[in-house]
């Protein structure tokens, strides 16, 4: 007989206005324009929704020159750097810009405080798109940090103009502890109005804790390069929980669950609500659960589409 179990939903979960925006600006585009589309670098890290574009005709790429002259071209999420902007415009593509509006304000910031002269220092993890494109945004002064102990290599003068800023997708907790050594180090360092990290991030993560009373494991519904679900599964392991991370049902295990009654489930801001139920239904294809909405935020942030596309929206 199939062991009753409770699966408690956290609440925000999923979607952020700056994923629905991105993955509407394709739909929109694939609407208006049909197939090819060329996305610069994957829309989202979701591979479930990557893969979905894929075969309605969408082509993810990593370099422009894959990009015939003229072409409809849609830069992703997580934001690019000036140089391929300038590309972009050099090959004549039509471009609208999936940027993350968030995104796109912390590159500004970084602008404005080349022009004023600060060296800057960016909290994020190499490598990730995000961080290329903000870095990218100016040609020099800026200094990438990723751990508290980097701060320690830092070499700049005790009265030298600094700045920092961050990804946007980082655990609060972790950022909160780099900063904090910065400021010790560099009590002059120039803060951002407000921390940077998105309003999204940090409701899924204070969803996690709240859930983590009443649950015996966490599965967090996102993909591997997804930064932010990965700091959901940290989170909930940091707090003594199992956790597991998840973008399609068939990697849901059975053993996971052995002496387990109650299940948290969560999903990273790329990971579409379609996906949470398909791993909702893969757990109750083996448990009798019932599945308890935990209270939370309800998030009611939108962004605009570009111009070109809000007459076919």
């Amino acid at each position: 007989m199939l062991s009753k179990k409770t699966i408690y939903l956290a609440q925000p979960r999923g979607f952020c206005a700056g994923v629905e925006r991105a993955i509407l600006i394709v739909e929109e585009a694939l609407k208006k324009y049909g197939a090819p589309i060329y996305v610069r670098h994957e829309i989202i890290h979701n591979a479930y929704v990557v893969k979905d574009f894929e075969s309605r005709g969408v082509v993810f790429i990593n370099q422009l020159d894959k990009v015939p002259k003229g072409a409809i071209l849609i830069f992703s999420a997580h934001g690019v750097s000036k140089a391929v902007r300038y590309e972009a415009d050099e090959r004549q593509f039509q471009v609208f810009d999936a940027t993350c509006p968030l995104v796109a304000k912390v590159h500004a910031e970084v602008v404005s405080l080349k022009e004023r002269g600060f060296q800057i220092i960016m909290i994020g993890h190499r490598g990730h798109p995000e961080v290329e494109g903000t870095m990218g945004q100016v040609d020099s002064s800026i200094h990438l940090i990723e751990h508290v102990p980097d701060v320690d290599q830092l070499t700049f003068d005790k009265d030298e103009l600094l700045a920092y800023v961050t990804q946007t997708t980082l655990s609060v907790d972790e950022t909160q502890e780099i900063t904090a050594a910065l400021i010790k180090k560099y009590p002059q360092i120039h803060a951002p109005k407000r921390q940077d990290i998105c309003y999204a991030t940090q409701n899924r993560q204070d969803a996690v804790k709240a859930m983590i009373p009443h649950v015996d494991i966490v599965i967090v519904v996102g993909s591997q390069n997804s930064s932010n679900s990965k700091r959901l599964q940290e989170l909930a392991s940091s707090l003594q929980v199992p956790a597991f991370l998840v973008d399609d049902p068939s990697q849901i295990k059975s053993e996971w669950f052995k002496s387990v009654k109650n299940i948290g489930v969560t999903a990273g801001a790329s990971a579409p609500e379609s996906l949470t139920s398909e791993i909702i239904d893969a757990i109750n294809s083996r448990y009798r659960g019932s599945v308890v909405p935990m209270p939370g935020i309800e998030e009611t942030i939108s962004f605009s589409l570009p111009k070109g596309l809000l007459k076919a929206a």
